[in-house]
């Protein structure tokens, strides 16, 4: 005779728990969310630092590129114009919420060059920013 086949329904399930239930507990719903949340205000906090990073680098690009437009302006002009004079002048027609200002020193690294030095101040969030430029500029004879 052959091997005796058991019928499953004799098989005892006692002592056994069988979950065919589907779907998530309260408990598994309610740390997920609470996952999901930390992850969320995270986000939100880099997000945040971001704004205020580009907004602070737009205040720089802002800056850097009126210090290099007046810095050209001065450079184009001819060696004894009254804006390359020795000592300290301010721009006019700054943007608001700019100062530009320069400095010449005549003669000076070497004799016949000038020192060329641009500043654009603002203020960002109560802080107050700065650029500056740097150019020697010799008289060309």
């Amino acid at each position: 005779m052959g091997p005796k086949l058991i019928n499953i329904k004799d098989i005892s399930t006692k002592g056994l728990r069988i979950k065919d239930d589907l779907g998530f507990t309260l408990l598994e719903a309610v740390v997920a969310i609470s996952i999901l949340c930390v992850g969320l205000l995270a986000l939100a906090s880099m997000q945040v630092a971001c704004i205020r990073g580009n907004a602070f680098a737009s205040g720089v690009t802002e800056g850097t590129t009126l210090a290099a437009d007046r810095l050209e302006k001065l450079i184009a002009l001819p060696y004894t114009h009254s804006d390359l004079s020795a000592g300290d002048h301010t721009a006019a027609n700054a943007p608001s919420g700019h100062s530009i200002a320069w400095n010449v020193t005549d003669d000076s690294p070497l004799n016949d060059t000038k020192i060329i030095n641009v500043t654009v101040t603002w203020t960002d969030h109560g802080a107050q920013k700065s650029v500056s430029m740097r150019r020697i500029v010799p008289r060309i004879i």
